[in-house]
């Protein structure tokens, strides 16, 4: 018996940024602020005080790209929602999904590559990462390939 893990249906089909990191970026950027505001020294204030910026800034990204990524309904393809607003892929623009190893602090850190070209004939990389999907991004390539979401596994 698989004990660990949900039944394929019932798997989430929606991954992005824990709602809990984001919280904890904006408790940070509070204290940040706070940190800025009561120091007298000058340049402490203003480099505390960018790094509060900082912080509010990647909360307010991570909110405005939920979700990152989704399954459309019955499996037509991927939706991504970015900076610029939603973008639904079909299942036909869809030319590899793989996962892949980058060098990171000195270890190796699984992210989901996604090669996706256009109708106007035009190729793009999206590229996620544990903080993109919050979770493993293996356990997403594994729900997209279940799905038929991961076309040509052959590595380039």
């Amino acid at each position: 018996m698989n004990w660990g893990k949900l039944p394929v249906a019932a798997e989430s089909l929606r991954w992005s940024t824990p709602p809990l990191a984001i919280a904890a970026l904006t408790a940070g950027g509070i204290v940040l602020a706070v940190a800025a505001a009561t120091t007298a020294d000058a340049a402490g204030r203003t480099l505390v005080g960018l790094a509060a910026v900082v912080a509010f800034a990647v909360a307010a990204l991570a909110v405005r790209q939920r979700p990152r990524l989704e399954v459309l309904p019955d499996g037509a393809g991927l939706a991504v929602t970015r900076l610029s607003g939603r973008r639904e892929l079909p299942r036909a623009a869809l030319m590899r999904v793989r996962i892949v190893a980058y060098p990171r602090l000195g270890r190796r850190v699984p992210m989901l590559e996604i090669d996706v070209r256009d109708p106007r004939g035009d190729e793009q990389l999206l590229i996620f990462g544990r903080w993109d999907l919050g979770t493993d991004p293996r356990a997403v390539y594994d729900a997209l390939a279940v799905r038929g979401l991961a076309p040509d596994q052959t590595p380039s």
